[in-house]
């Protein structure tokens, strides 16, 4: 099984915090300071069709509160439909989706699907496709930008919400998840091509992520090297960074 080591923010320290005139002029710094931590991963690719897949990239972090994690995508033709509701914008429109699951029964499962809008489609499933359209992820924090070829979605979800949920057990750092994108494209024609980026190829005949064989496991890790002065004065202002990271209530899809 696939897995992904989850690095955590390092601890604040007292002593140490971010100037207050560095605060306006380095925000964006230090947010790229923060990720900087993450491992990077970019196993993404189309199995079900000869083609290269376009650059995506997944971070993640965690600290004693929340799991972080952010998506950046090329993409160079976004389809970003209008629609009533989230639930309408997100599922016609590139995206990016991350399924949880207390075990590989599947019985039940959580999805998140994230457009670069911010439009969030969030359901309680059971296998074998089996959906509660009306649950919600509590907690759940959205960021998203648009720039040019390019998108990135960045959110948080309190690590509550995964222990209510069953996903992260009592005295565990490891959790079930599916990570995917999906990347549609305008076609000659007017129609719109819909193309699917597992991270885990489940190798199943047809498209189709609402499977066991494509998840793969998250692995919450602590930082084992020792940190000099400097690495405690930037990670202090990294875990501060990520701590003011401006996310936005997730836009339920009603």
């Amino acid at each position: 099984m696939k897995r992904y080591f989850v690095q955590k923010i390092p601890s604040v320290s007292e002593r140490v915090s971010v100037p207050p005139e560095l605060a306006e002029g380095t925000r964006h710094l230090l947010r790229e300071q923060a990720w900087s931590a993450a491992d990077v991963l970019t196993d993404f690719s189309f199995p079900w069709e000869n083609r290269i897949a376009p650059q995506t990239e997944f971070r993640a972090l965690w600290n004693e509160t929340h799991f972080h994690f952010r998506f950046d995508c090329q993409d160079d033709d976004l389809v970003l439909p209008d629609g009533a509701t989230a639930k309408d914008r997100a599922l016609g429109s590139d995206r990016v989706e991350i399924f949880f699951a207390p075990d590989l029964s599947l019985k039940p499962y959580y999805c998140l699907e994230m457009s670069p809008k911010a439009d969030v489609l969030a359901y309680e499933a059971n296998f074998y496709r089996e959906i509660n359209w009306d649950w919600q992820c509590e907690g759940l924090q959205i960021d998203a930008h648009i720039d040019n070829d390019h998108y990135t979605l960045s959110g948080s979800i309190p690590l509550e919400t995964l222990r209510s949920l069953n996903v992260l057990k009592p005295g565990s750092r490891e959790f079930f998840a599916g990570i995917y994108r999906a990347e549609f494209s305008h076609s000659p024609d007017g129609t719109i091509h819909s193309g699917w980026m597992p991270w885990v190829n489940p190798n199943t005949e047809r498209p189709d992520f609402h499977v066991p064989a494509s998840f793969g496991m998250l692995d919450l890790v602590s930082a084992t090297h020792e940190r000099t002065a400097h690495e405690g004065e930037l990670g202090d202002a990294v875990t501060n960074a990520v701590r003011g990271l401006n996310f936005s209530p997730a836009r339920r899809a009603v």
